[in-house]
């Protein structure tokens, strides 16, 4: 079969990228580019010299578009050429089965191009293969947001459980009297002096002048000043404690001006606007799916975009053995998002209710029956999406009447 045409793979590296060029003829060039300007200028360079030799259409096949690619894999776009993202653990299945004597970031490169030739031909090539679609502004905005929000959060759980231990530790007693370690009051409290054992030496007055403690928080804390102890440690674990409960305040701030940054990105996002209509999804869940789907034209059909979430598992069966599995070519992020919110929606929605609880008593955990719920709603989010319409319940609209 005449390849009609010219295949780009490239290997991608942190600082170096490995470059192989296939033509009606089989492989026609090699090279190696540095992320850089130049590195830039010298792999368009040779693409467009080989383009119109060959005078056919660039088609770049890239491992990890959107990762370390970037902005190589945008600026493949902005030339219009075809670009494809090349699913990794695929193609390191299809290097199991054409394997080579040799593993080098140059044999690499060939084994996409490789890949790229056979997809015509091979239903599993194919699959390995998905064109990039364009992916609004917006999207790309809340992705950014909404990734870089998660790993703040994920700081604030490290810091604040690490000071809780510590607490536990150098000040016993001190956790009973509050409700909660990472309430702005007591935040606020642990970082208002430098040394944590003058902090039993306030006056109720001085306490009441600290942001968010009130009469009824001042009492509390004087009863817990009365009984105070603390261990030998806290002449030098206290100032790690002061510390850690400051950046947790700053940590909030940060997190409260990112999620208002989304809010206002989700009103100009049409898919995080019907998102947002479902039962359960707030401003966080719809950004981050929304923003991790980026746009439904990347799938052919509401089964890969259960697949995608991680809402639809697939079989893993053996002779008489009947089971599924969980697949690997799924979003982690949209995932966590997609259980959080299913966790608040089965209890808006008598509809959903009924159905979890008919799972758990099939013997269900609660994460499968969750996730079996997430399934049915991917049928409703993605006909939602074709129709552009909002969620409907009537179990929703009679709670609200």
């Amino acid at each position: 079969m005449q390849q009609k045409q010219l295949l780009v793979g490239v290997d991608v590296g942190c600082h170096e990228h490995h470059v192989a060029i296939g033509g009606p003829s089989g492989i026609v060039e090699q090279f190696e580019i540095t992320h850089d300007t130049r590195g830039f200028a010298y792999f368009f360079a040779r693409l467009e010299g080989q383009a119109r030799r060959h005078k056919l259409p660039v088609v770049v096949g890239m491992e990890g578009t959107n990762g370390y690619a970037r902005p190589l894999d945008q600026m493949v776009r902005a030339k219009g050429y075809t670009l494809l993202n090349v699913n990794n653990l695929k193609l390191a299945r299809f290097k199991e089965i054409f394997a080579t004597p040799a593993k080098t970031d140059s044999i690499d490169a060939q084994t996409i191009v490789t890949l790229m030739m056979m997809a015509p031909l091979m239903k599993q090539a194919k699959e390995s293969l998905q064109q990039v679609p364009v992916i609004g502004e917006i999207e790309m905005q809340l992705k950014r947001i909404s990734r870089r929000r998660r790993q703040l959060v994920q700081e604030k759980v490290i810091l604040q459980n690490r000071m809780q231990a510590d607490l536990q530790s150098v000040c016993p007693g001190f956790l009973d009297t509050i409700k909660k370690v990472d309430a702005l009051y007591v935040l606020r409290f642990l970082s208002f002096r430098p040394d944590l054992r003058q902090l039993a030496r306030l006056k109720e007055a001085t306490l009441r002048s600290i942001p968010g403690i009130g009469k009824t928080i001042a009492q509390r804390l004087g009863q817990w000043q009365e009984t105070a102890t603390f261990g030998p440690e806290a002449a030098w674990v206290g100032p790690m404690i002061v510390e850690d409960a400051k950046r947790i305040l700053e940590l909030k701030e940060k997190l409260d001006a990112l999620e208002a940054q989304m809010e206002t990105l989700v009103d100009n996002s049409s898919l995080s606007k019907l998102l947002l209509s479902i039962p359960g999804f707030g401003v966080v869940c719809a950004a981050e799916v929304a923003s991790e789907i980026g746009t439904m034209e990347r799938f052919d059909s509401e089964a890969g975009l259960g697949i995608y979430l991680g809402m639809a598992p697939v079989d893993n069966s053996s002779g008489k053995y009947k089971g599924t599995k969980s697949p690997r070519q799924v979003n982690k992020r949209a995932k966590a998002a997609m259980m959080v919110a299913l966790g608040h929606h089965v209890r808006l929605v008598d509809e959903s209710k009924m159905y979890y609880k008919k799972k758990c008593a099939e013997g269900k955990k609660h994460n499968q029956a969750l996730r079996s719920l997430g399934r049915h709603l991917t049928r409703v989010i993605w006909r939602m999406v074709k129709n552009n319409r909002i969620y409907e319940s009537k179990s929703v609209v009679a709670t609200a009447a």
